[in-house]
């Protein structure tokens, strides 16, 4: 998962983006980077680690102009380095170009071959840059046909900012609308953001939500949208995740509060797994909502039985389980007045490999829990996503090989209930599950994978 923001017509473009990148911080914390037009050029600057680390003063200082993009990001397996850092910049027949990308192409690795086969050479090991590959070979006069022709090519998720040397900047949305993208007005500047929670931090008011397969064109003149082939035929597919974990609490996504939906998942959760407790806690900070909806639906008190240090970043996106074991025992700890000779319902957004799980019912029973029921607020997580977001593969996904009650077993808790699929989607407004994709959910896809697709580096090659 990533975050993309854009700023078209601002006197401090570049400043005002480093204040949306860092309102999207959640989103990726491995790279940030940022691209601002001035005067026919583009100036790039990416580095490693959080966008604190990565811009000040100066830094922001030599990044003049009156538009720009940012984007934040994580990498999956093997792809975190400096090289596919983001915005991209590439210079080609018809320019210069900037382009930030979150989501993930499903046929990157079947379009390189070919691209390769044809004569490209490629810079980074990122799908994103197959579309500035296609774009280049495309035969069309102006960039927005050129990437019109080369999203004709690529399948998968996609919310793209392209920043082009004369000012133009360009937001397309894929056809099924996995990834949320959003237009806002700051006084005369045009914004855009991976979530409303940016345009918060800038003062920006929200227009709308690019709709699936939607263009939108930016320019000095006023801002055109356009449609890209076909897409209105495409059923809509919002990533279900962004709700249930990703998204941040304060952001509406496809139309939504996610706080809302959050607290309906726990209160659903109540209702389908109630449990004789004395206090209901959360795991800070993405479980809090639901650990609230939870405790409002059984009446059970609500308490702040874990304490979160802000210092450590989320453990599901760190690529590496030695970081993401040691980041457990240092983001999380028990408040034993809270806890001790207690009966405690624990509720989390998601359990994914079960490790973190673990340790906390260990913690909370080495602070005096007399019995610890945990509770997530989503269904057991049985298969990869290949749309984004950083699931492993399925044979590292622990509801994929075992059941509930060998789960619980393992995280040693007293009982474990997941949320059904059903309460799922309707605390999300949606009773048949359509307008969404829950495929780490079913393992219904609904963009097809490929004939032969190796999986495994389909996931390694995602943004």
């Amino acid at each position: 998962m990533c975050g993309v923001f854009g700023i078209h017509g601002h006197d401090e473009a570049a400043n005002i983006a480093y204040l949306g990148m860092h309102a999207l911080q959640h989103r990726g914390q491995e790279s940030a980077g940022l691209v601002a037009a001035d005067d026919g050029k583009l100036r790039r600057h990416v580095a490693m680690g959080l966008v604190s680390d990565a811009f000040n003063r100066d830094v922001l200082a030599r990044l003049p102009g009156t538009t720009a993009i940012g984007h934040v990001r994580y990498s999956t397996a093997g792809s975190s380095e400096l090289r596919n850092a983001q915005p991209f910049l590439f210079e080609y027949s018809g320019g210069t170009i900037a382009i930030a990308h979150n989501g993930n192409l499903v046929n990157a690795n079947e379009l390189r071959s070919e691209l390769e086969a044809a004569g490209s050479i490629f810079q980074t090991s990122s799908d994103t840059e197959v579309i500035v590959h296609l774009m280049a070979k495309a035969r069309e006069p102006d960039v927005l046909g050129k990437l019109q022709a080369a999203l004709r090519r690529v399948r998968g998720a996609y919310s793209l900012i392209i920043l082009t040397n004369d000012g133009k900047m360009i937001a397309v949305r894929d056809p099924n609308g996995f990834r949320p993208l959003v237009l806002g007005r700051l006084k005369d500047a045009y914004v855009l953001s991976s979530e409303t929670c940016s345009f918060d931090l800038i003062e920006a008011d929200l227009l709308r939500e690019l709709e699936p397969g939607e263009i939108v064109v930016i320019e000095k003149g006023g801002m055109t949208t356009h449609k890209l082939p076909d897409s209105t035929i495409v059923d809509r597919t919002f990533c279900v995740f962004e709700h249930v974990y990703f998204a941040r609490p304060d952001s509406l996504v496809n139309g939504k509060s996610v706080y809302r939906a959050r607290e309906k998942m726990g209160m659903k959760l109540a209702l389908e797994a109630p449990i004789e407790a004395d206090v209901v806690i959360p795991v800070p900070d993405s479980g809090v909502p639901s650990a609230i909806g939870y405790s409002k639906q059984s009446g059970i008190p609500f308490e702040m039985g874990l304490i979160r240090s802000h210092y450590v970043g989320r453990t599901f996106i760190e690529p590496q389980d030695s970081i993401r074991h040691f980041g457990v025992r240092l983001k999380l700890s028990p408040v034993r007045s809270i806890v001790d000779g207690k009966k405690v319902v624990v509720v989390d957004d998601s359990l994914v490999r079960g490790t973190t799980s673990r340790k906390i019912v260990k913690m909370l029973r080495a602070a005096g829990a007399k019995e610890v029921h945990l509770r997530i607020s989503a269904p057991p997580t049985t298969h990869p996503c290949f749309y984004g977001i950083d699931t492993p593969t399925r044979s590292e996904l622990v509801a994929a090989s075992h059941s509930v009650d060998e789960i619980n077993k393992y995280v040693t808790s007293d009982t474990l209930v997941y949320l059904s699929h059903e309460g799922m989607m309707q605390a999300v407004g949606s009773e048949t599950g359509k307008g969404y994709c829950s495929a780490c959910f079913t393992g219904k896809y609904p963009v097809a994978l490929g004939q032969g697709a190796d999986l495994v580096q389909l996931r390694r090659a995602k943004v």
